[in-house]
């Protein structure tokens, strides 16, 4: 939880906090790849979930803990320089091939299921075999896009 305190302060107080650093220790041979992150990663960011808020919603630039563009008026996906800095910017939430190391994925997950015992906006998954977890877990772990 006193990792959390900062977090909790600045969105309460409607301040944004600056995004922590790179994740220091890379898994030897595992890379992000940014074709799968905008094609699978980035759709869960915009879904709507009964009683929890979507993550662009609190996350997007201008409050709180800011790490997602905001998305263009009328479009309901990010364009190209948007998801590239979207890429960029969430890469420095995660343990590449580390999963259960990396905010991304264990800060929105049920306290029940490994995740923190808190989140402004809802616990979005109660097991790491939700779908959208796994993803996001694939993702980290080194999946490529087929191509």
């Amino acid at each position: 939880m006193t990792t959390l305190l900062p977090l909790i302060l600045a969105t309460a107080l409607g301040v944004q906090a600056p995004l922590p650093p790179p994740s220091p220790r890379l898994e030897e041979g595992v890379s992000l790849d940014y074709e799968f992150f905008k094609a699978n990663v980035q759709p869960v960011f915009l879904k709507k979930r009964p009683g929890n808020a979507r993550c662009l919603v609190c996350h997007r630039g201008g409050g709180g803990v800011s790490y997602l563009q905001p998305l263009s008026p009328g479009a309901t996906t990010w364009d190209e320089e948007q998801s590239r800095k979207n890429f960029d910017a969430v890469r420095r939430l995660v343990a590449p091939g580390r999963p259960l190391k990396s905010k991304l994925l264990m800060h929105p997950l049920a306290e029940e299921a490994g995740g923190d015992d808190f989140h402004g906006g809802g616990h979005h998954w109660k097991s790491q075999d939700d779908p959208e977890w796994q993803t996001l877990a694939a993702w980290v772990r080194g999946e490529k896009l087929a191509r």
